[in-house]
């Protein structure tokens, strides 16, 4: 068995203070470790999101997992492994390309904010799966779909008192994606949480990959393509969205938590 050192970072990303925001590890790493070993690094860190990726000279790969599963885009960890490039890598250029399981995506500096340059996930009217409508203490007024379901409330307060049954919720089988509740927003232009059933961790703070769906949904109902979005987890985040058709722009901030160095064994 050998054991392979890696540089690691814990970044609260979508906040410039440390406590808020929605926290991801990143792990540089010069080539794929096993994916059994990433998702056991995952759990270990046992935040919503850690982020491994490798340096490919003109761009970098990346790949997220939660404590559970690997995952074909997330929003937070891409935000939060861009603000350790540009942050403690010395790295010099305006913008990161990366790859992806979402194909290409990049991360632009603008001033004191990064930009998260996304695909468009525009969601379709859909049927509430029964076990899911079971499960809901509060039920939407529409319902929508892309990877995740949308469901759209009357007003933010509902949005704030939505608290889906943990057993019953957890039936509902939406692998990889998860549950969106939105409403318009009393001081932003819409609000949203975000939940994934069978998770270790049932309420992502906040999610930048259901800002996908969100924002062309938001933009067509609202007539408008730039978007201001909160989050309304217990720890908060603030969206600065623009809708540019096949792509969405989300402007967010990061900030270092901590940084160090961990040891990974290999068979």
């Amino acid at each position: 068995m050998s054991l392979i050192k890696c540089n690691i970072y814990q970044v609260d990303a979508f906040t410039k203070d440390v406590f808020g925001g929605n926290p991801a590890c990143v792990v540089e790493v010069r080539e794929w470790l096993p994916e059994s070993v990433m998702l056991s690094i995952a759990k270990e860190n046992g935040v919503p999101e850690t982020a491994f990726f490798i340096n490919q000279g003109e761009y970098y790969h990346i790949r997220w997992f939660t404590p559970d599963i690997e995952m074909d885009l997330c929003g937070h960890a891409t935000l939060a492994t861009a603000h350790v490039i540009f942050n403690h890598m010395e790295y010099k250029h305006h913008a990161i390309r990366f790859q992806s399981a979402s194909g290409e995506l990049a991360v632009k500096r603008d001033k004191n904010l990064m930009v998260l340059d996304f695909p468009s996930r525009d969601p379709k009217p859909a049927e509430l799966p029964v076990e899911l409508a079971e499960s809901l203490n509060i039920q939407p007024q529409e319902v929508l779909k892309a990877r995740d379901y949308v469901l759209v409330y009357r007003n933010q307060k509902e949005v704030e008192a939505f608290a889906p049954n943990r057993a019953m919720f957890d039936r509902v089988n939406i692998n990889p994606g998860g549950v969106i509740a939105t409403a318009r927003g009393e001081d932003v232009d819409f609000v949203s949480r975000f939940f994934t059933p069978q998770a270790t961790i049932l309420e992502d703070p906040v999610t930048g990959s259901a800002h996908c769906t969100l924002i062309p949904f938001w933009a067509k109902r609202l007539g408008q393509t730039q978007l201001h979005a909160l989050q309304l987890s217990e720890r908060g985040g603030e969206l600065f969205c623009v809708d540019a058709g096949h792509r969405v722009l989300i402007k967010g901030s990061a900030v270092t938590y901590l940084a160090g160095e961990i040891g990974v064994p290999i068979q």
